[in-house]
């Protein structure tokens, strides 16, 4: 499982990397050449350079790297959903009880009405 240290430490190459990883299909592994192809497509950037990162986040436990004759295959660890639950505990973790209630609260106070829409429907679902 990914350390709180390893999802809050991700930087704007990493980010592009997961939600390509996120987008694939299915349960579907990329390789490098793969992920490498779908982002050059939007920026000027090496395929060495994706492989260090894709191997960077396997040493993050952010991905799974899997060997496929002489390349490797990766997938995201866990979903964009659980990872971003993750981050907001792992912040959340940092303040004494008072102030994680005043946290949230200034959250969904800034939050859209779709947000605390969700919210809510999350809410009521646990007390069922």
């Amino acid at each position: 499982m990914p350390t709180s240290s390893s999802r809050s430490q991700l930087g704007d190459l990493e980010r592009a990397v997961m939600e390509r990883l996120w987008a694939a299909t299915g349960d579907e592994a990329l390789t490098v050449r793969e992920v490498h192809g779908a982002l050059a497509a939007d920026r000027d950037i090496a395929y060495t350079t994706v492989m260090t990162v894709m191997d960077r986040l396997a040493r993050k436990e952010l991905v799974t790297q899997e060997r496929d004759g002489r390349a490797y295959r990766y997938r995201a660890r866990e979903s964009r959903a659980s990872l971003t639950a993750g981050l907001m505990r792992d912040t959340l973790v940092d303040f004494a009880e008072h102030d994680r209630s005043t946290a949230l609260v200034a959250f969904v106070e800034d939050a859209s009405a779709e947000d605390v829409a969700a919210l809510r429907r999350a809410l009521a679902a646990l007390d069922e």
